[in-house]
């Protein structure tokens, strides 16, 4: 998988209010598949046994995702969300040791919060 450039640029957009606000704000939009891949980078950072290099590609890829204003806007349909979406699955391609059954759990119970009903088979193909 190709690696985005200047991932690491964007890591000072990180911050874990700015997440919560972003996938409050877009989960709909967005939809089940980009919010899941989100929030299983999500529960990765919080794992105290994930190294710091992998935390730091994490922390790019979602302060990528935060960022308003990136290659492609956000708000333009089926396109907007490409560019970020190619971000984090790149993280999480170079981090997918670290995603345990827990944590798929934990991002598919949080899931469940914002959508009533998603395809798990297209979700479960994310990993």
């Amino acid at each position: 998988m190709k690696r985005p450039n200047n991932i690491e640029n964007y890591q000072e957009n990180y911050s874990e209010s700015k997440l919560q606000r972003k996938l409050t704000s877009v989960a709909r939009w967005a939809g089940a598949k980009v919010v899941y891949a989100v929030l299983l980078l999500y529960y990765v950072l919080r794992n105290p046994n994930v190294s710091m290099a992998d935390k730091s590609k994490i922390y790019g890829a979602l302060g990528y995702f935060i960022l308003p204003t990136d290659l492609i806007l956000d708000f333009i349909p089926l396109a907007g969300y490409s560019d970020d979406m190619a971000a984090i699955m790149w993280a999480i391609h170079t981090v997918r040791r670290n995603i345990t059954p827990e944590i798929k759990s934990q991002a598919k119970e949080k899931l469940g919060e914002w959508f009533d009903s998603y395809n798990e088979k297209k979700i479960d193909k994310i990993i």
